[in-house]
């Protein structure tokens, strides 16, 4: 996320509304970040005009900005937000973030009557890595993320059932193997079944909302800042104010979680955020006027996972997959090693063409390698895009479903949080939901009862972390755990 609020002044420049720390009995049942003895309870102390809610400039000077901010360079321990307003009798749930993990939990939120809105950085669409780039006029048609999925959970089977009664999905019956550097293709085994989307991943997204009344989209928007006031949590864009919730929901990852979250008031939810390990990898979009040449007695195959190569990880055959085209462009998905990831990261909002040159001329190298093929030899692309999942692969886990501190009324869902798959995004979304209608019901009076994964540990993922956890494939004999 970029273009984030400057830093805070000084509480002797505002004029109009103050925050104060005030004592309040504790119960029992109070959460340990309640019992601090500096713990806040937010309340507002106007000059002028009672309840009016604050500007967005007068938002940027609040001194509680800039004591959280010094505070949580010492420690993640102090100055814990603390709701003690009752939520509203029509609450609201800001979700900050538009795949699937984010939309299930809108989804499910709407189930439990709950109102959302989500809020989303994609300019092509919603779905985050459920993304298909469509380029035209011919048109070229890309899964540059997730390849596929599995299923095992009975209640993303229903939701997977949906979808094929829909048409929206079917089994991916293409041949899919390992690709041993130099050429060697080994076939995997069909079980368990893989799935696709019909026309690409991205209308997968677009699906789970197109019979729900409650839930608003709005994109793109990178909400930059969170905070508290009067009982509610206020979200906003560069200084523009996005509205005001009683719930807040975080389903992202990565750099811009982490600074979002960096003074915000929730540091149990930021330490859990910060301890995640994530590697980056390329994708690499590309389209040959002719089939790629195949390794001398192989099977022609749709999909490969790449072993020792540097560059490359995955590749996977677009055209094929999609609509089982053998003539006209052939387009290509590669993904690289998250070791060439890392040596070669960039901000993914602005990579520079010099980058994204090398990435591309060596990521093809990576291909004629795979291949066996000789160097230079591989005809070039007549379409090519290269770009950055600068927190693609999760490295370890805390393996809960969801995460929800009940005195910020703030929570995490994710694939991350269970292993990293697009089942995996959806359970936690599902969880999270349902966790917050549970709060929600009770009042929002918050304690430990409703906390929830503030504590956990977290655990090193085992298994194949390259392309990791993009195509959701798991293998007792081989060490893939990939997914979205």
């Amino acid at each position: 996320m970029s273009n984030f609020a400057h830093s805070l002044s000084s509480l002797s420049s505002l004029s109009s509304i103050t925050f104060q720390p005030i004592k309040i009995p504790l119960k029992s049942s109070t959460s340990t970040a309640t019992k601090s003895s500096k713990a806040l309870t937010l309340t507002c102390t106007t000059t002028s005009q009672p309840n009016k809610r604050p500007t967005s400039k007068n938002r940027k000077k609040s001194s509680y900005g800039t004591s959280r901010r010094s505070v949580l360079k010492k420690t993640f321990s102090q100055e814990q937000v603390n709701f003690s307003f009752p939520v509203s009798d029509d609450p609201h749930v800001g979700i900050i973030g538009g795949g699937m993990a984010g939309l299930v939990c809108a989804v499910n939120l709407e189930k439990r009557g709950v109102k959302s809105t989500v809020f989303d950085t994609g300019n092509h669409g919603l779905g985050g890595r459920m993304g298909t780039r469509v380029i035209d006029p011919q048109p070229l048609v890309f899964d540059h993320a997730a390849q596929f999925f599995t299923v095992s959970d009975p209640q993303f089977a229903q939701l997977v059932d949906g979808w094929l009664e829909k048409g929206l999905i079917r089994q991916w019956q293409g041949t899919i193997g390992e690709l041993e550097k130099g050429g060697q293709f080994v076939p995997l085994p069909s079980s368990p079944p893989k799935y696709i989307g019909v026309n690409g991943m991205r209308p997968l997204a677009d699906s789970l909302l197109s019979q729900t009344s409650m839930v608003e989209v709005v994109r793109p928007c990178w909400i930059s800042r969170l905070e508290p006031f009067n009982g509610m949590w206020h979200l906003s864009e560069n200084g523009k104010p996005c509205g005001q919730f009683d719930v807040i929901v975080i389903a992202h990852n990565g750099k811009c979680a982490n600074r979002l979250l960096a003074s915000s008031g929730l540091p149990l939810i930021a330490r859990q955020m910060k301890k995640l390990d994530l590697s980056p990898i390329w994708a690499l979009l590309a389209a040959f006027e002719e089939p790629l040449p195949i390794p001398s007695g192989a099977s022609p195959f749709e999909g490969a996972f790449v072993k020792g190569v540097d560059s490359i990880s995955w590749m996977g055959n677009n055209s094929m997959k999609l609509f089982s085209q053998s003539n006209g462009p052939h387009c290509w998905t590669f993904f690289s090693t998250a070791a060439f990831g890392k040596r070669n990261k960039v901000p993914q909002e602005n990579i520079p063409n010099s980058t994204a040159e090398k990435v591309k001329a060596a990521m093809l190298e990576g291909v004629e390698v795979a291949l066996g093929l000789a160097e230079g030899s591989l005809k070039l692309p007549f379409y090519s895009r290269v770009q950055l999942w600068g927190a693609a692969l999760p490295r370890n886990s805390p393996g809960v479903a969801c995460i929800f501190d009940p005195n910020g009324r703030a929570g995490i869902c994710g694939d991350w949080l269970l292993g990293s798959n697009l089942e995996s995004a959806a359970l936690s979304g599902m969880a999270l939901a349902n966790h917050i209608g549970d709060y929600i019901e009770s009042g929002g009076a918050g304690g430990e009862e409703f906390g929830m994964g503030l504590h956990a540990d977290f655990h090193t993922l085992e298994g194949h972390h390259d392309i990791g956890q993009f195509s959701d494939f798991i293998l007792e004999a081989h060490p893939y755990h990939l997914a979205t």
